[in-house]
């Protein structure tokens, strides 16, 4: 029997997904015609979703963008058997976007059904986690700190530095949290990942349990995920009926649980202290560090707090070593990042490569250019309170330090273009205006100075004693960046001044005129 799969994606179900799977089925049917349909993830080419993919001897062929009224013609095609059509793309691993990516991580979204575990252990899954049962703690943490794997959430801490901390801190408790808040506009890699291969999440955290004694874990998942949250249960559930969680572990004695918690959305609760505060059933308001939460974590116990691209990564490196995650890359940036691509651009989605890349190649080579055709003037990376990069910059590897050094970050791989229509004035103020209503209000520098950043921003955008003001905007950016509790507030500074040292002309300034 053929087997045909549509993405169960999101992004494909906001696009027609479910409406192109229900055509199928009606017209297989009314042609007495059998065959198997699965619902996949995404294999991240947005602009041909929903992507309608069919199992031949020739391995998989992609049919996409397909509509409702493209299914009889299909048929008529004989798509089930590979057959021409002006929608088919040929071999799925051969379509340029998708041939030229490097994806560890990525390998299994769009390939399986995500809550089979059947599927992902055909597709080399719990290979990780079995070599971890045969190893001791502190080996499995050696393992990762090898690899060179960074926190994929934005701050790029040291997984196996963090792992080690909390396993040489005694405690009868500890906890695996992992980080599943995704709130960056442009970035959706952690719900794509949550959506397309579950188990690899759950095969990351059980993993991280074992290193550092850990016998708890929490997902704690923002509740605008519904699909997320639907596939996450079915997979951990599947995983509990078939010891891959609970009080003994496939026969090693060892044991892990593992539940989601879901959180209301608040911005400020991707902010580890913060989602720790709202996991334990309290206002998400950020802690005072130190103690870090490797020390007094959770219930004021030890904790991994980890990104879910961060814990997804694992599986590989303890089935292939540390060292094959080790060779992708550059400089201190090891392994691969899911970069998502969004904004005005012609071909969105998800992409993953080895650090190392440039946004140009990025932009050009998978993006296409802008949507509108016009020249992109702008992207943003690594979120709403990343750097606005002009043109000049676009030739920056995607590397942490590179990106250090232009006074920019990578964050969660997240790049929004923006073509030469954009005004960055009003783009600073909105980065500004973000902090003033995302702001927990616990230190006075987020709280208050984004919301006079706002006003003075407005001033200098109506043309009101502008140097003066100019001068202010900057004085406030020091003390935000300088005097937050946390990054909402420390890194707001980043699109505002980037905004204005890049494209000084949008706040009625010449380059001449701009302050250094």
């Amino acid at each position: 029997m053929t087997t045909v799969y549509i993405s169960r994606d999101s992004g494909a179900l906001s696009l027609g997904a479910e409406q192109v799977a229900a055509a199928l089925r009606a017209e297989a049917a009314k042609r007495n015609i059998h065959c198997n349909l699965v619902r996949n993830g995404s294999r991240g080419m947005y602009w041909l979703e929903p992507l309608v993919e069919v199992a031949t001897d020739r391995g998989r062929i992609a049919y996409g963008p397909v509509r409702v009224r493209d299914v009889p013609s299909l048929f008529e095609a004989d798509f089930l058997q590979g057959g021409s059509h002006p929608l088919r793309l040929g071999p799925t691993d051969e379509i340029p976007y998708f041939k030229n990516q490097e994806r560890l991580t990525f390998a299994r979204v769009g390939a399986t059904d995500p809550v089979s575990l059947e599927d992902y252990l055909t597709y080399e899954g719990y290979r990780g986690l079995r070599r971890a049962l045969d190893m001791a703690p502190s080996a499995i943490v050696d393992e990762v700190t090898n690899s060179g794997l960074r926190g994929r959430g934005g701050a790029a801490f040291p997984t196996g530095i963090k792992w080690r901390t909390v396993l040489n801190t005694p405690s009868d408790i500890k906890y695996i949290v992992c980080n599943a808040d995704e709130g960056d506009s442009g970035t959706f890699s952690d719900r794509m990942i949550m959506e397309g291969d579950p188990f690899v999440l759950i095969e990351g955290m059980t993993i991280a349990g074992l290193a550092v004694g850990a016998a708890q874990g929490y997902i704690y998942l923002r509740v605008e995920y519904p699909h997320a949250h639907r596939a996450l249960t079915e997979a951990i559930e599947a995983a509990y009926r078939s010891g891959y969680l609970g009080k003994d572990i496939l026969g090693s004695g060892k044991r892990f649980d593992l539940e989601v918690r879901l959180g209301a959305g608040a911005y400020v609760c991707g902010e580890e202290t913060s989602l720790l505060e709202s996991l334990e059933g309290k206002r998400g308001l950020v802690r005072f560090k130190p103690p870090l939460p490797a020390i007094e974590g959770l219930f004021g116990q030890p904790t991994v707090i980890n990104n879910v691209i961060s814990l997804a990564s694992v599986p590989i490196i303890l089935d292939k070593g540390g060292e094959y995650y080790r060779d992708y890359g550059m400089g201190r940036s090891r392994g691969t990042l899911p970069i998502q691509l969004a904004g005005n651009i012609k071909y969105p989605g998800l992409i993953e490569k080895a650090f190392g890349v440039t946004l140009r190649e990025i932009l050009y080579d998978y993006g296409g250019g802008s949507a509108s055709g016009r020249p992109i003037r702008a992207v943003q990376v690594g979120g709403p309170l990343g750097a606005y990069l002009p043109e000049s910059r676009f030739d920056t590897p995607l590397d942490y330090e590179a990106f250090s050094a232009i006074w920019a970050v990578l964050g969660h791989g997240g790049v929004v273009a923006f073509d030469d229509t954009v005004d960055m004035a009003r783009m600073a103020r909105y980065g500004m205006e973000f902090c003033a209503v995302e702001s927990c209000g616990k230190c006075t520098p987020c709280r208050i100075g984004s919301t006079r950043g706002v006003e003075v921003i407005d001033k200098i955008m109506s043309g009101i004693d502008r140097e003066k003001n100019l001068v202010l905007l900057r004085d406030l950016s020091d003390t935000l960046l300088n005097g937050s509790l946390c990054a909402l507030g420390g890194m707001t500074p980043y699109p505002v001044l980037s905004a204005l040292n890049h494209f000084p002309e949008d706040f009625g300034v010449s380059a001449a005129e701009k302050v250094a």
